[in-house]
């Protein structure tokens, strides 16, 4: 099990971003989540988003520095993933 971190890259309210996820398991990532003062309201239902200035903390914390190919894949494989059609009928609700 391990927490992955993309590189902080994609732009949104004046700042750049970062996803955080769990190859396997999403409880393991709400707690590296909240052990790492991410807050719950920056989970979207498969990943947390977190802001450029928290990706080094996260790093030294045990979350493994990827890139955006390798965190897509093991998001893929862990089965967590959500599509977007998904995130659609969700927000549909």
């Amino acid at each position: 099990m391990a927490i992955l971190i993309d590189h902080p890259r994609w732009p949104a309210h004046g700042r750049l971003w970062s996803h955080l996820i769990s190859d396997s398991d999403l409880d393991e990532l709400h707690a590296f989540a909240a052990a790492a003062g991410i807050p719950r309201r920056g989970f979207d239902l498969d990943h947390y988003d977190v802001p450029e200035d928290a990706y080094d903390r996260l790093v030294d914390a045990g979350a493994r520095a990827v890139d955006g190919h390798e965190l897509v894949r093991a998001l893929l494989a862990s089965g967590l993933r959500v599509t977007a059609r998904e995130r659609r009928n969700r927000s549909s609700h």
